[in-house]
């Protein structure tokens, strides 16, 4: 009885010195078997060299790494898509949106995962024609012929209440004056690129950016009332106000025509709901339409408030995406009165527009601008820019 007792203790003592042995992979505190990356390593190309200690786990804690950044940019990439399931599709995509993952995997191929449109820029870049015959042929438009009389459409600088819906809807025009707009907004766009402060725009064109899906962001410091886009954005609250500093620039530029078109839609639509946008006309701004906004405040910066924010900014492009514009000019919401850090909020509002055309593939906006007045907020949104891929 002895015998088999002292047996016994042994097999437990034995059996408990097995238990607290750990393998390579949980001492270095990973997922992936280091091991196993180990034994690839010493019988693929490196088989000829000496492998140190830590070169296997070092490359496993790589690997981890950017699996879990594919897997993170996926799970993005699906939810924009209102998927609940991961498919090659968004792989593709997560990879294709970012700058380092795209370099790394430029010739791999994901099968199933279709094909991202890349599209030459120079077959973009075409010389501006601002002839009114080019820019209707160009957009489909005809023109009309000689001796036809051009009917312009009166602007009303009042809308009715009852027809308070039918603000967000573009109206229509005869082909002359549609050319007629379009060519001003080619030539407000052109003078906007010269990178020259003029006393008529009062903006600077700092940094540019070409999405993989040929958006361009610009970065430009000035007042927001000046640019001319099709849609600016005014960030205000559920109320309405327009006391804040893009707020004031916006209604000093815009005229009283403007305050009772936003004073009509807000006594129809109500109070503005966190994170909608509704759209407005400009009246007397550079831009032909106002897009109002109800940015979140910061509260303890968690991330439902991120969330808000990234919402508000997606709700703006689907906006302006609705009504077939090809720009948009945003300034920085809710990074003043609201509380946002700075950086903060310029991290998740270009994260939100990235995402945002990568979900939405047949995009009509070509052009993003942020508008910018302080020193900080330029320096910030440019070095947050630099970060993002080109196409």
């Amino acid at each position: 009885m002895k015998i088999i007792s002292a047996r016994m203790s042994g097999r437990e003592v034995a059996q408990s010195k097995r238990s607290t042995s750990r393998t390579k992979t949980q001492r270095a505190g990973i997922i992936f078997p280091v091991s196993r990356v180990l034994r690839f390593m010493r019988a693929g190309p490196f088989f000829k060299y000496r492998i140190a200690a830590g070169a296997p786990v070092y490359m496993a804690a790589v690997m981890e790494y950017l699996c879990a950044e594919v897997l993170e940019l996926a799970g993005n990439a699906s939810r924009d898509h209102k998927k609940k399931r991961i498919v090659p599709r968004h792989i593709l995509l997560a990879v294709g949106h970012d700058e380092e993952l795209h370099k790394l995997l430029k010739n791999v191929t994901i099968p199933s995962g279709g094909v991202i449109p890349n599209i030459n820029p120079v077959l973009l870049q075409k010389k501006a024609n601002f002839t009114k015959k080019a820019i209707a042929a160009a957009n489909g438009l005809g023109f009309p012929k000689e001796g036809e009389e051009k009917k312009k459409v009166k602007k009303s600088s009042k809308k009715p209440t009852k027809e308070v819906k039918r603000l967000n809807k573009a109206v229509p025009l005869k082909v002359a004056d549609k050319a007629d707009k379009v060519v001003n907004k080619a030539k407000a766009v052109t003078t906007l690129k010269k990178a020259a402060k003029t006393k008529s725009t009062g903006v600077t064109l700092l940094s540019e950016k070409t999405l993989f899906l040929g958006q361009k962001l610009t970065v430009i410091q000035g007042d927001i009332a000046t640019v001319g886009a099709d849609a600016i954005v005014h960030p205000t609250n559920s109320n309405w106000n327009m006391t804040g500093s893009c707020g004031s620039a916006i209604r000093e530029g815009a005229g009283q025509g403007y305050l009772e078109e936003v004073s009509d839609i807000a006594a129809a639509h109500g109070s503005l709901k966190p994170s909608e946008a509704v759209m407005s006309t400009g009246h007397n701004l550079s831009s032909e339409h106002v897009i109002h906004v109800n940015g979140p405040e910061y509260g303890d910066g968690g991330r439902a408030q991120q969330e808000a924010l990234e919402q508000t900014i997606k709700n703006a492009l689907s906006l302006a995406d609705g009504a077939k514009f090809a720009s948009i000019a945003f300034p920085s919401i809710s990074s003043g009165q609201n509380g946002f850090p700075k950086q903060t909020a310029a991290q998740l509002i270009l994260k939100a527009i990235s995402n945002y055309f990568v979900s939405v593939m047949a995009s009509t906006i070509k052009q993003v601008y942020f508008v910018l007045f302080d020193e900080e907020s330029v320096a910030i949104y440019t070095n947050e820019l630099a970060k993002l891929s080109e196409s």
